[in-house]
Protein backbone atom coordinates (compact mmCIF):
# COMPACT_ATOMS: atom_id res chain seq x y z
CA UNK A 1 0.00 0.00 0.00
CA UNK A 2 1.57 3.55 -1.19
CA UNK A 3 2.82 5.40 2.04
CA UNK A 4 0.80 8.50 1.35
CA UNK A 5 0.22 11.38 3.86
CA UNK A 6 -3.36 11.95 5.31
CA UNK A 7 -3.42 16.20 3.88
CA UNK A 8 -6.65 16.43 5.35
CA UNK A 9 -5.35 16.03 8.93
CA UNK A 10 -2.19 18.10 8.50
CA UNK A 11 -4.28 20.77 7.32
CA UNK A 12 -6.39 21.50 10.06
CA UNK A 13 -4.21 23.59 12.04
CA UNK A 14 -3.90 25.60 8.65
CA UNK A 15 -7.52 26.05 8.27
CA UNK A 16 -8.47 27.21 12.27
CA UNK A 17 -5.64 29.64 11.15
CA UNK A 18 -7.20 30.97 8.17
CA UNK A 19 -10.58 31.06 9.50
CA UNK A 20 -9.61 32.90 12.24
CA UNK A 21 -7.81 35.67 10.41
CA UNK A 22 -11.03 35.94 7.91
CA UNK A 23 -13.11 36.38 11.12
CA UNK A 24 -10.55 39.43 12.31
CA UNK A 25 -10.13 40.77 8.66
CA UNK A 26 -14.56 41.41 8.82
CA UNK A 27 -13.83 42.94 12.23
CA UNK A 28 -10.87 45.36 11.41
CA UNK A 29 -12.34 46.07 7.81
CA UNK A 30 -15.94 45.30 7.60
CA UNK A 31 -17.52 45.07 3.92
CA UNK A 32 -21.30 45.81 3.92
CA UNK A 33 -21.59 44.29 0.16
CA UNK A 34 -20.07 40.63 1.76
CA UNK A 35 -21.76 38.28 3.74
CA UNK A 36 -19.12 37.62 6.61
CA UNK A 37 -19.99 35.94 9.46
CA UNK A 38 -23.07 34.67 11.54
CA UNK A 39 -22.70 32.74 14.29
CA UNK A 40 -25.52 30.20 14.12
CA UNK A 41 -24.42 29.00 10.24
CA UNK A 42 -20.50 29.18 11.35
CA UNK A 43 -21.61 26.70 14.04
CA UNK A 44 -23.87 24.98 11.92
CA UNK A 45 -21.02 24.27 9.26
CA UNK A 46 -18.37 23.16 11.61
CA UNK A 47 -20.77 21.36 12.94
CA UNK A 48 -21.76 19.57 9.48
CA UNK A 49 -17.93 19.24 9.33
CA UNK A 50 -17.25 17.73 12.35
CA UNK A 51 -20.32 14.77 11.86
CA UNK A 52 -18.89 14.35 7.92
CA UNK A 53 -15.83 12.95 9.41
CA UNK A 54 -17.53 10.35 11.66
CA UNK A 55 -19.96 9.40 8.68
CA UNK A 56 -17.13 9.26 6.05
CA UNK A 57 -15.34 6.83 8.18
CA UNK A 58 -18.69 4.60 8.39
CA UNK A 59 -19.05 5.42 4.86
CA UNK A 60 -15.43 4.04 4.01
CA UNK A 61 -16.00 0.59 5.27
CA UNK A 62 -17.90 -0.70 2.31
CA UNK A 63 -16.51 1.62 -0.12
CA UNK A 64 -12.85 0.62 0.41
CA UNK A 65 -14.14 -3.24 0.46
CA UNK A 66 -15.40 -2.39 -3.39
CA UNK A 67 -12.65 -0.30 -4.32
CA UNK A 68 -10.00 -3.06 -2.81
CA UNK A 69 -11.65 -6.13 -4.41
CA UNK A 70 -11.84 -3.63 -8.45
CA UNK A 71 -8.26 -2.85 -7.65
CA UNK A 72 -7.63 -6.84 -7.55
CA UNK A 73 -9.52 -7.80 -10.07
CA UNK A 74 -7.84 -5.30 -13.00
CA UNK A 75 -4.69 -6.59 -14.43
CA UNK A 76 -3.21 -2.40 -14.38
CA UNK A 77 -1.04 -1.30 -12.19
CA UNK A 78 -0.45 2.24 -11.85
CA UNK A 79 2.72 2.87 -9.48
CA UNK A 80 3.24 6.03 -6.95
CA UNK A 81 6.08 7.77 -8.23
CA UNK A 82 6.92 11.36 -8.59
CA UNK A 83 5.80 11.91 -11.66
CA UNK A 84 2.60 9.77 -11.73
CA UNK A 85 1.25 11.35 -8.74
CA UNK A 86 0.26 14.81 -10.56
CA UNK A 87 -1.19 12.78 -13.42
CA UNK A 88 -3.23 11.18 -10.63
CA UNK A 89 -4.32 14.48 -9.24
CA UNK A 90 -5.35 15.67 -12.78
CA UNK A 91 -7.57 12.26 -13.44
CA UNK A 92 -8.92 12.66 -9.71
CA UNK A 93 -10.10 16.19 -10.87
CA UNK A 94 -11.73 15.18 -13.72
CA UNK A 95 -13.44 13.05 -12.36
CA UNK A 96 -14.31 14.93 -9.73
CA UNK A 97 -16.28 17.35 -11.82
CA UNK A 98 -18.22 15.06 -13.44
CA UNK A 99 -19.50 13.89 -9.87
CA UNK A 100 -19.70 17.21 -8.55
CA UNK A 101 -21.75 18.07 -11.79
CA UNK A 102 -23.73 14.94 -11.81
CA UNK A 103 -24.66 16.02 -8.27
CA UNK A 104 -26.50 19.25 -8.99
CA UNK A 105 -28.81 18.09 -11.86
CA UNK A 106 -29.71 13.87 -10.66
CA UNK A 107 -32.13 14.95 -7.35
CA UNK A 108 -31.23 11.92 -5.41
CA UNK A 109 -27.31 12.92 -5.72
CA UNK A 110 -28.11 16.63 -4.99
CA UNK A 111 -29.73 15.37 -2.27
CA UNK A 112 -26.35 14.63 -0.41
CA UNK A 113 -24.32 17.62 -1.76
CA UNK A 114 -27.21 20.43 -1.24
CA UNK A 115 -26.32 20.44 2.56
CA UNK A 116 -23.05 22.13 1.53
CA UNK A 117 -25.04 24.85 -0.70
CA UNK A 118 -27.57 25.21 2.56
CA UNK A 119 -25.43 28.69 3.79
CA UNK A 120 -26.23 32.13 2.84
CA UNK A 121 -22.90 32.89 3.93
CA UNK A 122 -19.77 32.48 1.89
CA UNK A 123 -16.56 32.24 4.48
CA UNK A 124 -14.16 29.44 5.44
CA UNK A 125 -16.19 27.93 7.53
CA UNK A 126 -18.75 27.24 4.47
CA UNK A 127 -15.85 25.08 3.52
CA UNK A 128 -16.52 22.68 6.35
CA UNK A 129 -20.39 22.36 5.83
CA UNK A 130 -20.40 19.10 4.03
CA UNK A 131 -22.79 16.25 3.82
CA UNK A 132 -23.24 13.03 5.77
CA UNK A 133 -24.51 11.03 3.18
CA UNK A 134 -21.33 10.73 0.69
CA UNK A 135 -22.20 7.61 -0.37
CA UNK A 136 -23.15 8.45 -3.51
CA UNK A 137 -19.50 9.48 -4.58
CA UNK A 138 -17.61 6.53 -5.10
CA UNK A 139 -19.47 5.45 -8.48
CA UNK A 140 -17.89 8.09 -10.04
CA UNK A 141 -13.96 6.95 -9.13
CA UNK A 142 -14.34 3.41 -10.52
CA UNK A 143 -12.58 4.14 -14.04
CA UNK A 144 -9.52 4.93 -11.79
CA UNK A 145 -9.41 1.71 -10.06
CA UNK A 146 -10.05 0.08 -13.37
CA UNK A 147 -6.90 1.91 -14.52
CA UNK A 148 -4.63 0.82 -11.71
CA UNK A 149 -4.49 3.68 -9.17
CA UNK A 150 -4.53 2.20 -5.77
CA UNK A 151 -7.23 2.87 -3.52
CA UNK A 152 -4.74 4.91 -1.00
CA UNK A 153 -3.72 6.75 -4.19
CA UNK A 154 -7.34 7.96 -4.72
CA UNK A 155 -7.81 8.94 -1.54
CA UNK A 156 -4.74 11.17 -1.13
CA UNK A 157 -5.84 13.01 -4.48
CA UNK A 158 -9.52 13.27 -3.42
CA UNK A 159 -7.60 14.59 0.27
CA UNK A 160 -5.51 16.73 -1.69
CA UNK A 161 -8.53 18.23 -3.91
CA UNK A 162 -10.55 18.88 -0.97
CA UNK A 163 -8.08 20.82 0.74
CA UNK A 164 -7.21 22.69 -1.89
CA UNK A 165 -10.92 24.03 -2.04
CA UNK A 166 -10.61 25.53 1.16
CA UNK A 167 -9.38 28.30 0.52
CA UNK A 168 -11.46 29.46 -2.39
CA UNK A 169 -14.38 29.96 0.08
CA UNK A 170 -14.17 33.23 0.95
CA UNK A 171 -15.26 37.04 -0.07
CA UNK A 172 -12.04 38.80 0.84
CA UNK A 173 -9.94 37.52 -1.78
CA UNK A 174 -11.62 39.23 -5.17
CA UNK A 175 -9.54 38.11 -8.10
CA UNK A 176 -6.03 36.20 -8.95
CA UNK A 177 -4.13 36.90 -11.86
CA UNK A 178 -5.57 36.27 -14.91
CA UNK A 179 -3.72 32.92 -16.35
CA UNK A 180 -4.46 31.69 -12.96
CA UNK A 181 -8.25 32.54 -13.04
CA UNK A 182 -7.56 31.14 -16.97
CA UNK A 183 -6.10 27.49 -15.26
CA UNK A 184 -7.83 27.11 -11.56
CA UNK A 185 -10.55 27.12 -9.86
CA UNK A 186 -10.78 30.53 -7.52
CA UNK A 187 -12.34 32.42 -4.85
CA UNK A 188 -14.26 34.56 -7.91
CA UNK A 189 -15.38 31.61 -9.69
CA UNK A 190 -16.13 29.44 -7.03
CA UNK A 191 -18.65 32.41 -5.70
CA UNK A 192 -20.28 31.89 -9.07
CA UNK A 193 -21.05 28.34 -8.07
CA UNK A 194 -22.77 29.03 -4.69
CA UNK A 195 -24.53 31.78 -6.37
CA UNK A 196 -28.37 30.82 -6.09
CA UNK A 197 -29.34 33.46 -8.93
CA UNK A 198 -30.01 33.30 -12.93
CA UNK A 199 -27.15 33.32 -14.73
CA UNK A 200 -24.73 32.07 -12.02
CA UNK A 201 -26.62 28.20 -11.15
CA UNK A 202 -25.56 25.11 -12.09
CA UNK A 203 -21.95 26.49 -12.91
CA UNK A 204 -17.98 25.89 -12.34
CA UNK A 205 -18.27 22.28 -11.15
CA UNK A 206 -14.35 22.46 -11.26
CA UNK A 207 -12.47 21.08 -8.03
CA UNK A 208 -8.76 22.32 -8.89
CA UNK A 209 -8.42 23.45 -11.99
CA UNK A 210 -11.66 25.49 -14.25
CA UNK A 211 -10.76 24.11 -17.17
CA UNK A 212 -13.22 21.30 -17.20
CA UNK A 213 -15.83 24.12 -17.28
CA UNK A 214 -14.16 25.97 -19.86
CA UNK A 215 -14.13 22.49 -22.01
CA UNK A 216 -17.87 21.32 -21.04
CA UNK A 217 -19.67 24.65 -21.34
CA UNK A 218 -20.55 25.09 -17.66
CA UNK A 219 -17.94 27.72 -16.86
CA UNK A 220 -19.51 31.41 -15.91
CA UNK A 221 -17.55 34.33 -14.77
CA UNK A 222 -18.49 36.59 -11.96
CA UNK A 223 -19.96 39.61 -13.10
CA UNK A 224 -22.84 40.27 -10.61
CA UNK A 225 -22.31 40.12 -6.65
CA UNK A 226 -23.66 36.91 -5.77
CA UNK A 227 -27.16 35.88 -3.63
CA UNK A 228 -26.15 32.45 -1.47
CA UNK A 229 -27.93 29.81 -0.89
CA UNK A 230 -30.71 27.77 -2.07
CA UNK A 231 -33.56 29.24 -4.70
CA UNK A 232 -35.54 27.60 -1.73
CA UNK A 233 -33.95 28.38 1.31
CA UNK A 234 -34.19 26.07 4.43
CA UNK A 235 -34.00 28.25 7.63
CA UNK A 236 -32.98 26.00 9.92
CA UNK A 237 -29.77 25.34 12.05
CA UNK A 238 -29.99 22.08 13.02
CA UNK A 239 -27.70 19.34 11.72
CA UNK A 240 -29.86 16.54 11.19
CA UNK A 241 -32.24 18.91 9.48
CA UNK A 242 -29.62 20.53 7.06
CA UNK A 243 -28.14 16.99 6.59
CA UNK A 244 -31.53 15.37 5.47
CA UNK A 245 -34.37 17.96 4.53
CA UNK A 246 -33.82 17.18 0.36
CA UNK A 247 -34.20 13.44 1.55
CA UNK A 248 -37.32 14.00 3.69
CA UNK A 249 -38.33 16.24 0.91
CA UNK A 250 -38.23 13.55 -1.72
CA UNK A 251 -39.71 11.07 0.72
CA UNK A 252 -42.61 13.52 0.54
CA UNK A 253 -43.05 13.78 -3.04
CA UNK A 254 -42.67 10.16 -3.94
CA UNK A 255 -45.72 9.38 -1.29
CA UNK A 256 -47.94 11.98 -3.51
CA UNK A 257 -46.58 10.54 -6.53
CA UNK A 258 -48.86 9.51 -9.03
CA UNK A 259 -47.89 6.63 -11.12
CA UNK A 260 -44.24 4.80 -11.23
CA UNK A 261 -42.92 6.96 -13.99
CA UNK A 262 -43.86 10.13 -11.62
CA UNK A 263 -41.79 8.26 -8.92
CA UNK A 264 -38.68 8.26 -10.90
CA UNK A 265 -38.45 11.73 -12.20
CA UNK A 266 -38.96 12.61 -8.49
CA UNK A 267 -35.48 10.61 -7.71
CA UNK A 268 -33.88 10.38 -10.57
CA UNK A 269 -34.46 13.61 -13.20
CA UNK A 270 -33.19 17.38 -11.69
CA UNK A 271 -33.88 19.06 -8.48
CA UNK A 272 -36.88 21.19 -9.39
CA UNK A 273 -38.62 18.25 -11.68
CA UNK A 274 -42.25 17.83 -11.99
CA UNK A 275 -44.26 16.59 -14.29
CA UNK A 276 -45.57 18.73 -16.96
CA UNK A 277 -49.24 19.62 -16.60
CA UNK A 278 -51.36 18.73 -19.19
CA UNK A 279 -52.61 22.47 -20.02
CA UNK A 280 -48.54 23.81 -19.67
CA UNK A 281 -47.97 25.59 -22.66
CA UNK A 282 -45.83 24.89 -26.13
CA UNK A 283 -42.27 26.04 -25.56
CA UNK A 284 -42.72 27.45 -28.51
CA UNK A 285 -44.95 30.37 -27.21
CA UNK A 286 -42.45 31.00 -24.66
CA UNK A 287 -40.78 33.91 -24.71
CA UNK A 288 -36.67 34.06 -24.53
CA UNK A 289 -35.46 37.46 -25.25
CA UNK A 290 -35.37 38.10 -21.60
CA UNK A 291 -33.69 34.94 -20.30
CA UNK A 292 -30.46 34.25 -19.11
CA UNK A 293 -27.77 32.33 -21.95
CA UNK A 294 -27.83 28.57 -21.10
CA UNK A 295 -31.46 28.86 -19.04
CA UNK A 296 -34.14 26.42 -20.84
CA UNK A 297 -37.06 27.52 -21.93
CA UNK A 298 -39.21 24.68 -20.76
CA UNK A 299 -40.46 25.30 -17.27
CA UNK A 300 -39.85 21.73 -16.16
CA UNK A 301 -36.21 21.89 -17.41
CA UNK A 302 -36.07 25.22 -16.07
CA UNK A 303 -36.45 24.74 -12.69
CA UNK A 304 -34.27 21.29 -13.01
CA UNK A 305 -31.67 24.08 -14.38
CA UNK A 306 -32.24 25.99 -11.42
CA UNK A 307 -30.96 23.29 -9.11
CA UNK A 308 -32.99 24.34 -6.37
CA UNK A 309 -33.90 22.07 -2.82
CA UNK A 310 -37.42 21.15 -2.90
CA UNK A 311 -38.01 21.78 0.75
CA UNK A 312 -39.43 24.94 2.27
Amino acid sequence: MPNLPDVVLWSIPAFVLLTVVEMVSYRLHPDEDAEGYEAKDAATSVGMGLGSLVFDFLWKIPIVALYTALYELTPLRAPVLWWTVPLMLLGQDFFYYWSHRGHHVIRVLWACHVVHHSSRKFNFTTALRQPWTSLTVWPFYVPLIAAGVHPAALAFCSSANLVYQFWIHTERIDRMPRWFESVFNTPSHHRVHHASQGGYLDRNFGGILIVWDRLFGSFAAETERPVYGLTKNIDTYNPLKVATHEYVAIAKDLKAARGWRERAGRVFMGPGWGPTPASAPSTASVPTANLAPGTPTDPAAAATHAGESTSA
